[in-house]
């Protein structure tokens, strides 16, 4: 990707992985509304709930890594790292 302003798509699935209940990945993806959620679940039940952003976040940053989920909020596509160059040039 020649776009300076893409997004890394590592950085977004790792942040879904570990920081998923709090929408931390939205965030940087620029996915507002889902980020809030994300975090307002957790933080308003005092994180009783967080273990449901939780695996909201990490099933999204599963199926980020695996590019299923491949341009951030604005519709710009995620940055393609070398794994993911060597993976297609593979197939």
């Amino acid at each position: 990707n020649s776009n300076p302003n893409a997004k890394s798509r590592i950085a977004a699935g790792v942040l879904g992985i570990l920081l998923g209940a709090l929408g931390i990945h939205n965030f940087y993806l620029g996915n507002k509304n889902k980020a809030m959620a994300q975090l307002l679940i957790s933080v308003l039940s005092c994180f009783t709930l967080a273990v449901v952003s939780e695996i909201w976040g990490l099933i999204e940053g599963i199926l980020i890594l695996c590019g299923n989920i491949n341009v951030d909020g604005n519709g710009n596509p995620l940055k393609i790292n070398a794994y993911n160059l060597y993976i297609n040039i593979i197939r």
